[in-house]
Formats: structure tokens, C-alpha cells, sequence
């Protein structure tokens, strides 16, 4: 008899159990929303509980501490939200991509936009922004795009988010012009590792190259708009301005490269050889000569197959000892790949560099310039823009030559395994 109450306790206490689990189970999945604890839905939801994170139109505001900071970027970078997906006026497939690598320059950024904006067909484009610098500023000129599909990545490791620390500019790390005799001495992080000229990194130059070839690996292994697409992606950068007939120009050239130059590994649509005087005679020609870093380092087009070959140097770009990224592919070209980098150019250049405030030049900018400068280039060039059909003028094999110099800066082995890593991300 005792053991039949027993039970009979037991089993009422296992039913009041379960009761009260499955009421309180409901409760807490109620209040934590649709998504279960851990799941990759969660995380997808995280920019809209997370402090000092906005989700308008879907970019982050960043705000607060770094770790904060450094969160909401992996969560763009994760979520890659694509911004005009449903607009009427942008409709059918994806044609064609051009990556943008961004720093903080806003006016030079409004006005490539305004170049893109007059273009012809960017409907069907897929305009990638690369920033490795984050303000509310540079996010209100992104959400002003409505002519084309847009989509934001973040360069995860830029001296924003790590000011004082590598791959940022630690205090810790060695001064530039010490002598390495003295940084053993002093103890400094990186006193084993000056360049070729003895001088040590400075994270404001080591971060293009190291921000370039990430974007590299990014865009096509890590971008899900990109998944199954077999097409080109331009690789740009924000104080760059297209004429209005680049796309129709540039799938002109496309349909030549697989005509008469299968083995063009890059096509570019701008050259550092500037505008020529006489326009009229070569609107629709195109060169196809070695690729040069100091000539044909603008507006570079390339496939996937082009990014494969390239990743065959991968080890051989973040080991030399230069913190320009074309100078490193210069080098690559004569030293490593199995045929040296071959290029398709136009006489009359589809893309220009507004140029007065780069790297080295931060004293004297001056947009209001650039920009009467481009719209006087645009108004020349504009009657000779939209050719029929496109000729080949000089046709010459690739030559694989060194660069003129090794520029150094890029000595410290956190900076070659840092780039390493990027392959395995």
C-alpha cells in the first residue's frame, strides 16, 4: 500500500514538472523572439539588440567601445546585407561588380558616386564598398545610393579599430628611423624586423596593402552575392571617376577579350597616362600590352579563374618587401606567376584619378578642384564616348619586368603572417 502512494506521488510530481517546464520554456521563448539560443538565426539578429549598433537599411552604426566596434563589424561582415534588392527601377541579373576600397575621404567619395550615378546601365551592377574607415558621415553618403545594388564590407584589422595595437601602431613597436642596434638595446616589439632599407613598419602605410588583398579574398570567396557569378569584378577606389559609357564600354571588351585575348589576365579602364589630345580616332581602341604597376593600376577588372592564379603567389605577395600592393604585383608578374600579367586598355581611359589627396599628398585637398577638373574631362570626351565596336591597336606579349625599386615597409613578419591569414579566413 505504502508503495503504491508512492508511486502514485511520484508520478503527480513528474506531471506538475512537466507542466511547469513546457509553461516556462513557452515564456522564455516568447520574450527571446523566434530565434533559438546559439543558432545561426540569432546571430543574424544581433544588430537589433546590440548597444551602439543601428540597422538602418541594414549598415551598422558604430558606436562605443572598440570591442563594440570590432563586433559590429564581423556582423556586417557576416550578414552582408544588399541594399536595392527591390527597387523597380533595378531589375534583372547581375552584370557586373565593382569593388570600391574606401579610407575617409567623403568628398572624393560623393563625387565618384555622382560619376557612377550619370553612368549608363549601373542598374545592373553590384557596387561593393570596401571601408576601413567608419563614421556616420561616410554612412550617410553609402544610404544616399538608390541607382544601383550596394552592399558594405569592413576591413576588420584597420588602425580604427586597433589604434594601439598591431596590426595598428603600437607604442611598444619601434620607432621608423631607429637603428637596429638601438631597438635591440631599447627592447621595442619589433626591433628583429626592419625592412630592406633598416627602417621599421609604420601602420599607416602597411594598412592599404594589407586592406587590398583581404578585399581580394573577400569579395570572392566570402561574398554570398558573388556565389555562381563567372563575370568580372573592377577593383576601384573612391577618389576614382568613371565616364558615363564604362559598363557598355567594359562588356565591349569582355566580348573582345574572348575573341582575341583569352590569356588577358586584367582589364582595365584606366590608364595613369592621362587624357589624350586627340579623342575622335581612338574612342573604341584598346591596347593589349604588359600590365604595368605604374600605369595600369586603375579600374582593374578580373575574373575569378585570374584571382586563382594570383592566390598561387599568395605566400610570395605578403613576404615582399614593399607596403605598395600594384608594386607587389609588379614583382609577382616577373618573379612568380607562370605568364606575366597580361592587360586590356583603352587609348581614350573610361576611368581617371582625381588624385591631389592620396597617401602622400594630405596637404594640398582640393575637391572643388578635382571635381571641375572631371566634369571639363567628361564635357571634352563626351561626344567620342559609346563607340559601335571595339579594334585592337598595339598588341604586344607580355613581358614580365621587376619594378624599378623595392619601396620597403613591409619587413615585420606580423605583417607577412597577418596577410597569410587572410587565404584561410
Amino acid at each position: 500500500m505504502k508503495l503504491r502512494l508512492h508511486r502514485k506521488n511520484t508520478l503527480l510530481t513528474l506531471i506538475v514538472l512537466m507542466g511547469f517546464s513546457i509553461v516556462l520554456y513557452s515564456l522564455l521563448w516568447r520574450t527571446s523572439g523566434e530565434a533559438k539560443p546559439g543558432s545561426r538565426d540569432e546571430v543574424r539578429k544581433i544588430p537589433q539588440v546590440s548597444a551602439g549598433v543601428s540597422t538602418k537599411r541594414g549598415f551598422p552604426l558604430l558606436s562605443g567601445s572598440l570591442t563594440d566596434m570590432r563586433k559590429s563589424v564581423y556582423e556586417n561582415n557576416f550578414q552582408q546585407k544588399v541594399l536595392n534588392m527591390n527597387t523597380d527601377h533595378i531589375k534583372g541579373d547581375l552584370d557586373l561588380v565593382l569593388v570600391v576600397q574606401v579610407h575617409n575621404r567623403p568628398a572624393y567619395l560623393r563625387m565618384f558616386l555622382e560619376s557612377l550615378r550619370q553612368a549608363a546601365d549601373v542598374e545592373r551592377i553590384l557596387l561593393v564598398l570596401s571601408l576601413d574607415y567608419l563614421s556616420e558621415e561616410l554612412e550617410k553618403i553609402i544610404h544616399n545610393v538608390t541607382f544601383c545594388r550596394v552592399v558594405q564590407i569592413c576591413f576588420p584589422y584597420s588602425l580604427q579599430l586597433y589604434p594601439e595595437e598591431f596590426p595598428g601602431q603600437d607604442p611598444a613597436d619601434c620607432p621608423r628611423d631607429i637603428s637596429k642596434a638601438d631597438a635591440l638595446q631599447q627592447g621595442c616589439k619589433n626591433a628583429e624586423y626592419p625592412d630592406s632599407f633598416g627602417h621599421y613598419r609604420e601602420a599607416v602605410f602597411t594598412q592599404t596593402k594589407h586592406h587590398w588583398w583581404w578585399k581580394l579574398h573577400f569579395v570572392w570567396e566570402r561574398l554570398e552575392a558573388l556565389h555562381g557569378y563567372s563575370g568580372h569584378a573592377i577593383f576601384l577606389e573612391e577618389d576614382n571617376y568613371v565616364l558615363p559609357d564604362f559598363v557598355p564600354f567594359f562588356k565591349e571588351m569582355e566580348q573582345l577579350q574572348k575573341k582575341q585575348c583569352p590569356e588577358c589576365h586584367i582589364l582595365a579602364l584606366g590608364s595613369q597616362e592621362g587624357l589624350p589630345a586627340e579623342k575622335q580616332s581612338i574612342s573604341g581602341v584598346v591596347d593589349i600590352i604588359s600590365w604595368k604597376s605604374t600605369k595600369h593600376n586603375l579600374g582593374m577588372g578580373m575574373n575569378r579563374q585570374v584571382y586563382y592564379i594570383l592566390m598561387g603567389c599568395s605566400r610570395e605577395f605578403c613576404a615582399y618587401d614593399d607596403y605598395n600592393w600594384d608594386w607587389t604585383l609588379q614583382h609577382l608578374s616577373a618573379n612568380c606567376l607562370t605568364k606575366p600579367l597580361k592587360v586590356m586598355v583603352p587609348q581614350l581611359p573610361r576611368l581617371f584619378h582625381t588624385g591631389d589627396c592620396g597617401m602622400h599628398q594630405s596637404e594640398a585637398c582640393d575637391p572643388d578642384f578635382a571635381f571641375h577638373k572631371m566634369k571639363a574631362i567628361v564635357e571634352s570626351s563626351g561626344s567620342h564616348l559609346f563607340p559601335k565596336s571595339l579594334t585592337v591597336g598595339i598588341n604586344k606579349e607580355a613581358v614580365g619586368s621587376p619594378p624599378a625599386m623595392k619601396n620597403g615597409g613591409w619587413g615585420d613578419v606580423r605583417d607577412h603572417a597577418l596577410c597569410n591569414s587572410y587565404s584561410k579566413l
